[in-house]
C-alpha cells in the first residue's frame, strides 16, 4: 500500500511517523508547500519527497494536513486527477473545522475519513477520533487504525460528537498542562527545586491516567483509594472543592465546545 501525505506540519509530520512505525505502508511519499520539510522527513523515515500531484496519483491512502483556507486552492490542482482515477484511493482529511459533508462537496464520491489528532500524537501517546463517509469499506477503516496505532489511542466516534469529545481531547493537553504547572509551583512553594518539581507533577500525571486505562477503574475508585483518614490528600481535595476544581475543569471543556459553533 501507497500512503502519501499533503502537508508535513506538526500534525502530518506526526502522523506520517506513526504511519511509518505501523510497518503497513510499502511506500510514503511526503509532499509540502516547502518542499525542504518533506525531503527531510522522507529523508528520516525513508520516505519520498514528491510534488501533490504525483502524492495524488499513486497513493492509496491520502492524508491532506493543510491549513483550513489552504484546502480550496490546494484542491484545485489535484481534484480532477484524485475524481479521473480508476483505481481506488481513500481520502484521510485532517483539516480543522472541515466535516465530512464538506468534505464531500469538494471531493463527491471518493471514501473520506476525517482525523482529528491531538499534540501528544508526537509521542505516541495521543488521541485520533475519526469519523468515515458511507463510502469508506470495514477493511479500509481497519487498515486506517492499524496505520495509525503508533499514534496512541484510534476511535471511531459518531461525527455529531467529534465537537464535544474534541474539548477533551485536543484542548485538554493545555488543562493538563496548566494542572502539572500548578502543581509545580505548590511544590517549589514549599522548597523544591523546579526542575525536580515539573518532573515529578509530569510523571504523576502520566502514572495515573496509565492507571486508570489499565485497571478501567472509575477516577473515584483511585481518589478515595489515596485519600486515608485524617490525611494530608483528602486535605488537599476539600481545599479544591473548596475552589470549585471540577466546576472549572467542567467549564473550561463547555466553553471549548461551545466556541466550535
Amino acid at each position: 500500500m501507497t500512503v502519501a501525505f499533503i502537508g508535513t506540519g506538526n500534525m502530518g509530520s506526526a502522523l506520517a511517523r506513526a504511519a511509518a512505525k505501523s510497518g503497513k505502508a510499502d511506500r510514503l511519499l511526503l509532499s509540502n508547500r516547502s518542499p525542504e520539510k518533506a525531503i527531510r522527513l522522507a529523508e528520516e523515515l525513508g520516505g519520498e519527497a514528491v510534488d501533490n500531484r504525483r502524492a495524488a496519483a499513486e497513493a492509496d491512502v491520502l492524508f491532506l494536513g493543510v491549513k483550513p483556507q489552504l484546502l480550496e486552492g490546494m484542491l484545485d490542482g489535484i481534484r480532477e486527477l484524485l475524481l479521473n482515477r480508476k483505481d481506488r484511493v481513500v481520502i484521510v482529511s485532517m483539516v480543522a473545522g472541515r466535516d465530512l459533508a464538506s468534505l464531500a462537496a469538494l471531493l463527491p464520491g471518493l471514501p473520506l475519513i476525517r482525523v482529528m489528532p491531538n499534540i501528544p500524537v508526537a509521542v505516541g501517546s495521543g488521541v485520533s477520533l475519526f469519523a468515515a463517509s458511507s463510502e469508506v469499506t470495514a477493511e479500509e477503516k481497519a487498515f486506517f487504525c492499524e496505520l495509525m496505532a503508533a499514534s496512541g489511542l484510534v476511535s471511531e466516534l459518531d461525527e455529531r460528537l467529534m465537537d464535544a469529545a474534541t474539548g477533551v481531547t485536543g484542548c485538554g493537553p493545555a488543562f493538563a498542562a496548566l494542572f502539572v504547572e500548578a502543581l509545580a509551583d505548590g511544590a517549589v512553594a514549599c522548597g523544591l527545586p523546579r526542575a525536580e518539581a515539573l518532573r515529578c507533577a509530569a510523571q504523576m500525571l502520566k502514572g495515573s491516567a496509565e492507571l486508570l486505562l489499565q485497571t478501567g477503574e472509575h477516577p473515584a475508585v483511585l481518589k478515595d483509594r489515596v485519600c486515608s483518614p485524617a490525611g494530608s490528600t483528602i486535605q488537599g481535595v476539600r481545599t479544591l472543592e473548596e475552589s470549585a476544581f471540577r466546576a472549572a475543569v467542567m467549564n473550561a471543556v463547555i466553553a471549548s465546545f461551545e466556541k466550535e459553533f
